[in-house]
């Protein structure tokens, strides 16, 4: 337990910090573009993380919605009702997962249709000798094709929006207080643990994924389209009255308390 209390305040003293919360997006766009650069003009050796069947990719990075909506619901549950001990005031707060979920899939579905209305269909990887019977991705690539379209980067967009609203809603610690001896610091404790570690990871994988996958243009509008969706909702909706709201934090606790009410 004393380990996990060292890791708990180690987090707590660096992704809590405001700086964190006001750098971080600009940290990953710069990040993003030295890494696409250093791929273009000087590339990495092959390693373990370039290949896409790394376990870090294939059980985090691919699942990255799922471990973040399943680490943050009882995060944010927990520590909003320690602050305001009301379930209305929780379940409002709570919708931000649903509000980030509907982000994950229209983005998502629309990356898709974008590859498939840009993409076509060719016989080997060096798009050579286009297969025009082949209409689709998933027909193409169940006749041996290769399709080939404008494929935004899936990564770049849910590993930035993912590591944002994590920051953001890990902001509520600066207000939390627990006693050690109760059962709800050791789950809030090794939620802080959880979601800490699960930001350094979607942190390495995104700057893998700028050094090893994808052009230039492709995680430029995945990462834009990540910082848009964390923008325009902890930057502008989630201001506003009739929305899920900010995590409780700092000295404007309370007027925030007033703003959820309904």
């Amino acid at each position: 337990m004393e380990h996990l209390e060292c890791c708990a305040r180690f987090l707590r003293g660096t992704l809590v910090r405001a700086a964190v919360r006001r750098y971080l997006p600009w940290a990953l766009a710069a990040s993003m573009l030295a890494g696409s650069l250093l791929k273009e003009l000087s590339p990495l050796p092959e390693s373990y993380l370039s290949n896409k069947r790394n376990v870090l990719n294939v059980y985090f990075v691919k699942l990255a919605w799922a471990w973040t909506f399943c680490l943050l619901l009882p995060f944010i549950a927990l520590t909003n009702y320690h602050l305001t001990g009301k379930a209305g005031l929780v379940l409002r707060r709570l919708s931000t997962l649903l509000v980030g979920t509907a982000i994950w899939y229209v983005c998502t579905a629309l990356f898709s249709n974008i590859e498939h209305y840009t993409g076509s269909c060719y016989q080997s990887p060096a798009l050579q000798g286009v297969r025009k019977e082949h209409q689709s991705k998933k027909q193409c690539h169940g006749e041996g094709g290769f399709w080939h379209g404008f494929d935004i980067s899936g990564h770049s967009f849910l590993l930035t929006f993912c590591a944002l609203m994590i920051v953001e809603e890990m902001a509520v610690l600066h207000e939390v207080k627990t006693d050690r001896s109760h059962c709800l610091h050791t789950a809030i404790t090794t939620l802080v643990v959880a979601l800490g570690f699960l930001t350094f990871i979607w942190v390495w994988m995104f700057l893998c994924t700028a050094v090893y996958f994808h052009d230039l243009s492709q995680k430029l509008f995945g990462t834009l389209f990540g910082l848009l969706g964390w923008y325009g909702t902890y930057g502008f909706w989630y201001l506003k009255p009739f929305s899920p709201g900010l995590p409780p934090q700092s000295s404007s606790l309370n007027l925030k308390q007033d703003s959820y009410k309904e």
